[in-house]
């Protein structure tokens, strides 16, 4: 029997879907200088396994959202969990650094699907602020993935090594495909007219990157990610070797940050009724900048305090779980036949910007954590920047409808 829309189990799973993408990072960020130490590699190689997922992830995203708008969400879900299963379990056998960014590359290729079809799905059922408040709860629901599994990931790699954390990925991986397969409907009934082709894929983006609207909240969301992925790929070098935290402490700090994203996602899920989208879309650029300000302030004055960092962060984090529900929903809102496409291109841009930022950080890194500041605030005013400067953009809100061009 399938599981029905508007019910709390299709809420549940459409989030266990979307955690696979930060329990495949967060997991596992506590072993990131250990893993370079038994595979006799660097800093900066250990945090391309970070960085190449991104990169593949973002791969990943520009095929899954078309193939789902021509053939369905279903096929394209179940081949993602084939391929993350298969990559995790090569990454749990890896003996090398580059065996293991490999598999991480294709453990990313596969995690892209659930992701980028959850969103897909949730288009298909709702729109405006009842889609927003849908991604308000997965993502409360989903949050608990980000604070539970750096606790976990740090006493894993207390216990067990670091291959416990991938030998956990790919047991998630298991079981969430086989209850997809088992439980999940099919719900693009708007599947387009076309065979599946690289010109139709172009167009069908082209279509989308049109709208203005679209454009701006994909900016200010890449804002959000890019002071994200900073804190995931550089908080456990900056935490471990600069602070002198073990696996477990760092585990608890990064679940602290997490906890301030679940907090507002709650909150914001409950005041998006009131407020509306941009409401509470400005609220979320306001914290992020305070955040960054925070940042370098607490630096500047306390620079050998740890706390130094995590407390701005959970600013950060706050402003996150405010605005990543809306933008998501306002983003999909006017794509109703493009659901899939517009949530990989939105994926697409997410990650690009984030593997640009872990690369960044990867080769800044130092003894300090001011490369993590300068990145923080930089991208939280730049979403700040675009947030007010699209205040009439952001008005261009008609639903993209024209069909599809045949070839």
């Amino acid at each position: 029997m399938r599981l029905q829309p508007g019910t709390l189990s299709m809420t549940c799973l459409l989030a266990a879907m979307t955690s696979l993408g930060p329990l495949s990072t967060d997991i596992y960020v506590a072993s990131l200088p250990h893993i370079g130490q038994a595979l006799g590699a660097s800093t900066a190689s250990a945090q391309m396994t970070i960085t190449w997922y991104l990169i593949g992830f973002a791969v990943g995203q520009i095929v899954y959202g078309p193939l789902s708008d021509a053939y369905g969400r279903r096929p394209a879900l179940l081949t993602g969990y084939a391929i993350y299963i298969a990559a995790s379990l090569a990454c749990l056998f890896a003996q090398s650094i580059d065996v293991l960014i490999v598999g991480r590359v294709f453990q990313a290729l596969g995690g892209a699907g659930p992701i980028i079809l959850a969103r897909a799905i949730v288009r298909d059922l709702y729109s405006g602020r009842r889609a927003a408040q849908q991604f308000g709860l997965m993502a409360m629901i989903m949050g608990v993935t980000p604070i539970v599994a750096p606790i976990a990931g740090g006493f894993l790699q207390d216990w067990y090594g670091w291959r416990a954390a991938f030998a956990v990925m790919a047991a998630m991986g298991i079981g969430l495909g086989s209850i997809a397969l088992a439980l999940l409907p099919e719900t693009n009934t708007h599947k387009l007219d076309h065979t599946f082709s690289a010109a139709g894929v172009v167009e069908s983006y082209g279509i989308v990157l049109q709208h203005k609207a679209y454009r701006a909240y994909l900016g200010i969301q890449a804002c959000s990610y890019n002071g994200l992925f900073g804190f995931v790929s550089a908080s456990s070098y900056i935490m471990q070797r600069v602070y002198g935290l073990n696996s477990s402490r760092f585990g608890l700090t990064f679940a602290m940050c997490s906890a301030s994203y679940v907090a507002a996602t709650f909150l914001g899920s409950r005041l998006v009724g009131r407020r509306g989208l941009d409401g509470m879309i400005g609220l979320g650029v306001a914290f992020q900048l305070a955040g960054g300000i925070a940042q370098v302030a607490a630096l500047a004055l306390a620079p050998d305090n740890y706390l130094s960092v995590v407390a701005p962060y959970m600013l950060f984090f706050t402003g996150v779980g405010f605005l990543l529900p809306q933008t998501q929903a306002a983003s999909l809102t006017p794509f109703p036949e493009r659901a899939g496409a517009a949530s990989s291109m939105m994926g697409f841009i997410q990650m690009t910007s984030g593997a640009i930022v872990g690369t960044f950080l990867g080769a800044a890194l130092d003894k300090t954590a001011w490369p993590l500041a300068v990145v923080t605030l930089l991208a939280s005013g730049l979403g700040f920047a675009i947030f007010h400067m699209s205040a009439k953009t952001r008005q261009d809100y008609a639903p993209v409808t024209r069909s599809f061009p045949r070839p």
